[in-house]
């Protein structure tokens, strides 16, 4: 269905692989218009109640197609307008979602693979991966929300530096300072990713969208709206069947069977 990404929904979890193994799984022009299609595809699925995020091949993604930038060096605002319009668009549809969203890093990311990796809610990430912030580099600033998700993960004073030496750090940095959450070895990566998906699509789905959202909001409004913006949620949340299983679970001190709902 997709060129450069592979789609398989069951049992709740959208597992979504970047799978373009012998390129290295640029950012390029289809890659662009099909991450805003794949991601506008699993947002209108009701039956995802998490996203795996991976990859195929020796990288996780090289970032940005620095070839096509080559090629169209006169026109690169009208490049850079096509591309960020479908990007922005998927990553924007991903954030809105109740389902988490797992990464699972086999191997090193840059550029635009760390902006999107900033923003997923749990990243694994195997011990031999290397994440780096190639835009400054380049001459370029960075998209797909790497400012707010490197902000939120690791401090805008970090994010900031991060961004304009346009670092590349190993996994056990990016574990130090929260660009990821679980360093593990290279061979139990995919496992222990699966793990934690499996885990969270078992969870009260709308539960989680309500805090994801909370969350995106907290650094960019007021004390006091941030409380009211808690309320509603939690109204909105204690009224689901999930609210009412965990609590009738917690009674009869048993685990909960969430349903999504």
């Amino acid at each position: 269905m997709y060129e450069t990404f592979d789609l398989v929904v069951s049992d709740g979890i959208a597992r979504l692989t970047m799978n373009q193994p012998d390129l290295g799984n640029p950012f390029n022009e289809v890659c662009c218009r099909e991450f805003g299609q794949v991601a506008n595809d699993i947002a209108g699925r009701k039956e995802v109640r998490v996203v795996l995020l991976s990859a195929r091949g020796q990288y996780f993604s090289v970032g940005g197609d620095i070839v096509r930038f080559s090629q169209h060096i006169d026109t690169m605002a009208d490049v850079v307008r096509e591309a960020t319009g479908s990007l922005h668009m998927g990553m924007a549809r991903l954030m809105r979602m109740n389902a988490p969203i797992v990464a699972c890093v086999h191997a090193t990311a840059m550029g635009g693979a760390v902006s999107v990796l900033s923003n997923c809610d749990l990243v694994y990430s195997a011990r031999s991966a290397r994440f780096g912030a190639a835009y400054s580099k380049l001459g370029f600033t960075c998209d797909l929300g790497g400012t707010f998700g490197l902000a939120s993960r690791i401090g805008l004073a970090r994010a900031r530096r991060f961004l304009l030496i346009g670092e590349v750090i190993d996994a056990a940095e990016a574990e130090r300072i929260g660009l990821v959450d679980h360093v593990v070895e290279d061979e139990e990566i995919r496992i222990q990713a699966e793990q934690a998906a499996i885990q969270l699509s078992k969870g009260p789905t709308r539960a989680y969208g309500e805090i994801r959202r909370l969350m995106a909001r907290t650094m960019s409004q007021g004390f006091e709206a941030q409380l009211e913006d808690e309320a509603q949620a939690f109204m909105r949340a204690a009224v689901t069947l999930d609210a009412r299983e965990g609590i009738t679970a917690f009674i009869e001190k048993r685990g909960p069977m969430f349903s999504g709902l």
